[in-house]
């Protein structure tokens, strides 16, 4: 889908209406802010109103869902809100239902870390709003401008400091004073707040029809919807001002041990080993190292006694379509599967057997390559040694261009610093308990480096987001080959790249998709998380982000990864797979009444004490029971599925650095 048909709203009724009706609503947008706070809540006042504000859920322009954008001061504390226009038609793509999943409710300024400003080549400028928690909302797409007003707005009532890294960040209350840095980061009650207590901004805003939302602009007592924050996560000095690319995925996609601790461990275990630039090698031992599984963990962790799933109804459908798994599979089989010159003969066979069992660990450098796609099934032996020989010819010159910088080049190369800084921070803390890449001069560390750099060349649009030295990892550690492992990496990120766009649409695709599956497969818990403000199903992003890397033992990761590659029974196990753990431990959610924050917590402490045999079988048994109205609740082009037409602009992710401020 080209740029062009991205940004062509011809066929989106909410914005053609909201652009007959825009000009009139801010004419009395002045009377609204003045008549708003007197009219229900005494002491709010609206100081910036924007009509034509749009949250893209998909790609496509017919699903796009336009509203308002509020900024709203209500004692000496600010607030932001964005409510979603009533849909104008009967054949609207996305119903008043899921509009209202989107709906930002009184989020309090006090609760957000930083704003980022994009100003794409082709489009419209956006922004992204990243709360203290970690978590980011969607992208805020301004149709008819206004967001230098915006952040000017801002600034007028809070402390916003542009951030020295870059310009396009904005740190909400980023003091610089280092006493109040470090208080911050002690996770201390903050010394110093711009709120005078608790909101009553109504939650209830959202259900207003838009003709009502129009005429009073209104604001009513209720409860704050937005889950309330009230501690700075644990950071570093330097990490506000990272790159947003980085800050928004590492931060939202990491589940901590409480939702005020988000952001603290990154995605690493926090190694600070370094490494030699001087060691490199194309050829790595590939012996199976298990990690060691470290101690700490063992502290924080539930107790089986604690962790107790909920075997009713779920264990009945488990026996009526889960298969029982399978033993992995091994050397002697696999050559049933192939003809005299290696060519796979029945691929769906092999991709089904895979699916019920994984693989024996010494077939994982061979079959790995033809599941992500770096090899055809109809390939001979012969054919796949020739084209690895061509591919590591071009992995070399790719991997020459940043080798050949010069450091005066380099100082002139901001986007090579800054990518280059980042990969050497994150690999020396990826899988560090792992023999594999444990201890100081690691080589295969070295090569992990090398072939992130070589692939922020290779798709310089997207780059490299923090998460992805993590799918990387495994991948090196089983094709033991730098230049095989390079293009099975490149191969996976065809279809996961979208998780790491910085407007974060790919994620937002699959958190959606997934709300409609626990929908549709278990309503009462859906209705469960409604009432409990967890619709936006946040909790799961770091399952998805890295495909479960955090919540299994190295092995159980790896084949839970060939087990989703084979894409048998759906493309999208991997949703259906969060419905199994969301379905299996629901008694235990619903019956403790557990809120946002406890939620996070208890999602964390899973990791490591989930079987992954029995969450297969549940996820196949629910793949099967959705049948196609589950997959008509996937989006096309939804990740792991690959873009719907392949077209580089997927990945443009361009800011324009002029001052707003």
């Amino acid at each position: 889908m080209l740029e062009s048909e991205l940004q062509d709203l011809s066929d989106d009724a909410d914005y053609a209406a909201s652009q007959q009706q825009g000009s009139a609503s801010m004419m009395v947008s002045s009377d609204s802010n003045k008549q708003g706070s007197s009219s229900e809540l005494e002491g709010a006042e609206i100081i910036f109103l924007k009509d034509n504000v749009a949250i893209h859920p998909t790609q496509f322009a017919s699903e796009r869902i336009s509203g308002r954008l509020k900024l709203i001061k209500q004692c000496s504390s600010l607030f932001m809100t964005w409510i979603p226009y009533k849909a104008h038609s009967s054949d609207a793509r996305i119903s008043d239902k899921d509009r209202n999943l989107y709906t930002i409710r009184a989020v309090p300024f006090t609760d957000i870390r930083s704003v980022r400003r994009h100003t794409p080549a082709l489009g419209w400028q956006y922004v992204i709003v990243v709360l203290s928690s970690g978590l980011a909302y969607p992208p805020l797409y301004f149709y008819s401008g206004g967001v230098k007003e915006f952040l000017a707005t801002i600034k007028q009532h809070v402390l916003l400091v542009r951030s020295a890294d870059d310009a396009n960040v904005f740190l909400v209350n980023d003091f610089q004073n280092t006493l109040q840095r470090t208080l911050s980061s002690l996770e201390l009650p903050r010394a110093v707040s711009i709120a005078c207590g608790p909101s009553n901004l109504s939650s209830d805003e959202s259900t207003m029809n838009e003709n009502q939302e129009r005429a009073d602009g209104g604001v009513s007592s209720g409860s704050v919807g937005a889950p309330q924050f009230h501690g700075r996560p644990r950071h570093k000095v330097h990490d506000p001002t990272r790159d947003l690319s980085i800050q928004v995925l590492e931060k939202f996609s990491l589940v901590t041990r409480f939702a005020r601790e988000t952001t603290s461990q990154l995605f690493g275990e926090n190694q600070s080993n370094g490494f030699s630039s001087s060691e490199r090698r194309t050829h790595i031992q590939t012996k199976l190292d298990h990690p060691k599984k470290p101690s700490k963990l063992a502290e924080n962790v539930p107790d089986e006694s604690h962790v107790v799933a909920d075997p009713l109804e779920f264990d009945k459908l488990s026996l009526v379509w889960g298969k029982p798994r399978q033993p992995p599979l091994d050397s002697k089989e696999w050559i049933i599967f192939l003809d005299s010159e290696g060519r796979v003969t029945d691929s769906e066979a092999l991709r089904k057997r895979i699916f019920y069992g994984g693989l024996d660990h010494n077939l994982r450098n061979e079959v790995w390559g033809l599941l992500l796609g770096y090899y055809s099934y109809e390939s001979t032996y012969a054919e796949r040694e020739f084209l690895k020989s061509v591919k590591k010819s071009e992995y070399e010159t790719i991997k020459n261009q940043w080798q050949s910088i010069s450091l005066p080049q380099a100082k002139r190369f901001t986007k090579f610093r800054e990518r280059k800084g980042l990969i050497e921070k994150d690999v020396v803390r990826t899988d560090r308990s792992l023999t594999f890449y444990e201890g100081d001069d690691n080589p295969n560390v070295n090569v992990l480096r090398d072939i992130l750099l070589t692939y922020s060349f290779y798709n310089f649009d997207l780059g490299y987001c923090q998460g992805m030295s993590d799918l990387l990892s495994p991948i090196l550690f089983v094709m033991g080959d730098e230049s095989d492992a390079f293009w099975c990496f490149v191969a996976l990120m065809e279809r996961l790249g979208p998780n790491f766009n910085r407007d974060q649409n790919g994620m937002h695709s699959q958190l959606f998709a997934l709300s409609k599956l626990v929908e549709l497969l278990d309503s009462p818990l859906h209705n469960y998380f409604k009432q409990h403000d967890c619709l936006n199903y946040f909790f799961c992003f770091r399952w998805i982000l890295i495909q479960f890397k955090r919540e299994f033992e190295y092995e159980n990761t790896m084949r839970l990864w060939e087990v989703l590659w084979t894409h048998y029974p759906s493309e999208h196990l991997h949703l259906y797979v969060c419905v199994a753990l969301l379905k299996r431990y629901r008694k235990k959610i619903m019956g403790e009444e557990m809120d946002f924050d406890t939620l996070l917590k208890f999602i964390n402490e899973l990791s490591g004490h989930i079987d992954l045999d029995a969450t297969l079988r549940d996820a196949e048994a629910l793949c099967i029971c959705a049948g196609e109205n589950g997959a008509a609740n996937i989006p096309p082009g939804t990740p792991p599925s690959l873009p719907l037409d392949g077209d580089a602009s997927f990945y443009v992710q361009q800011d324009d650095d002029d001052d707003v401020l």
